[in-house]
């Protein structure tokens, strides 16, 4: 018996695709129906039973941010299921959130407050559609914009007001050497106050005035310090018993400090230098003082990597990419902010 030819194998296949869609069109159902059918989904959870799994998938400092929003969407919709939103209802909470946001000196008519709610938003659904129970086009924080976020108030403090600051610092309080320490820490480095606090004396390289800080989104970096810094971070730890392993910053009592010791100090220093209070003085303020003082002086490169700015973090140059600067070249900077020699540079 002769096989068909692939024309006619063709042709007759053409023919019963006709027909099935002509049995598909006179029943009602489409293609999307068929396979939407064949792929049963997981039964989507309200937000009172999801949010849990999502805080406990995400940093430390992600669910510090989030987390305040986060009781806010359960309040609002915990007995809801994820799939039930609106975009028109997130748009309309988002307003009542900026309309009742509390009302602080540095307010932007709680633009931050409705930034952070579609964040934490965004963050449940983006789990959501990682774990298979919501469709990336049924994702309604997707289509709700986030507020556009203003230009910072913040800039560089000049010689005199940081002197101001530093004595403040040092003749109030019940420990002006810790809080002493801290502010030339973050002086010298431009560090965040999450890589302060996160560090521990095993990240201390004395010979070579090096320390490894650990900052947000997992960015690492070895950044010079000065002689005299590295000598009082030395003084410290052994003082205060930090172990090796350990937070380093520490209480007279042996405790690590925390975010808090940040927040009474600058309240304290607004309390003696009411310019610090006026203008919302903190701790960022000292890392834009001392990037802006590096940019001036050594260029674009070195401040980007005295910063410890990552190339693919968002940055819109790609000018950094062929300016990228080396530890050598952040110590000479250093040095010279510092005044005091350093062996790397």
């Amino acid at each position: 018996m002769t096989s068909p030819s692939p024309a006619a194998r063709q042709a007759l296949r053409q023919a019963e695709l006709e027909a099935a869609r002509l049995i598909l069109d006179r029943m009602g159902v489409t293609a999307a129906d068929l396979v939407n059918a064949s792929r049963p989904r997981t039964a989507v959870p309200t937000f009172t039973e999801y949010i849990p799994t999502v805080r406990a998938a995400v940093s430390a400092g992600t669910s510090r941010v989030y987390g305040s929003y986060w009781n806010r969407i359960n309040d609002q919709w915990g007995s809801r299921r994820l799939d039930e939103l609106s975009p028109t209802e997130i748009k309309q909470f988002v307003e009542h959130t900026k309309l009742h946001t509390v009302a602080r000196r540095n307010a932007r008519g709680g633009r931050s407050a409705a930034e952070h709610l579609v964040a934490a938003l965004r963050c449940v659904y983006r789990h959501a559609e990682d774990d298979g129970l919501i469709d990336s086009a049924d994702n309604p924080a997707r289509k709700v914009a986030k507020p556009r976020r203003l230009p910072s108030t913040r800039r560089a403090v000049p010689d005199a007001r940081l002197a101001e600051i530093h004595l403040a610092a040092a003749t109030t309080g019940n420990d002006p050497a810790l809080d002493t320490l801290l502010l030339r820490l973050h002086v010298e480095t431009a560090c965040r106050r999450a890589g302060a606090l996160a560090l521990r004396p095993q990240d201390l390289d004395p010979a070579q005035c090096l320390i490894f800080l650990r900052e947000k989104a997992g960015t690492v970096r070895w950044q010079p310090v000065s002689p005299t810094l590295m000598a009082h971070l030395q003084q410290h730890a052994t003082k205060r018993h930090a172990p090796s392993q350990g937070q380093l910053l520490r209480y007279e009592s042996g405790l690590p400090i925390t975010r808090r010791r940040y927040d009474h100090l600058w309240v304290r220093i607004g309390e003696h230098v009411p310019w610090v209070a006026a203008q919302q003085i903190s701790t960022h303020w000292l890392r834009h003082t001392t990037l802006t003082w590096v940019e001036r002086n050594f260029g674009y490169g070195v401040a980007h990597a005295y910063a410890g700015h990552t190339d693919g973090g968002g940055d819109p140059s790609a000018t950094s990419t062929y300016v990228r600067a080396n530890v050598q070249e952040v110590a000479a900077a250093l040095a010279s902010l510092t005044g005091e020699p350093h062996p790397l540079a």
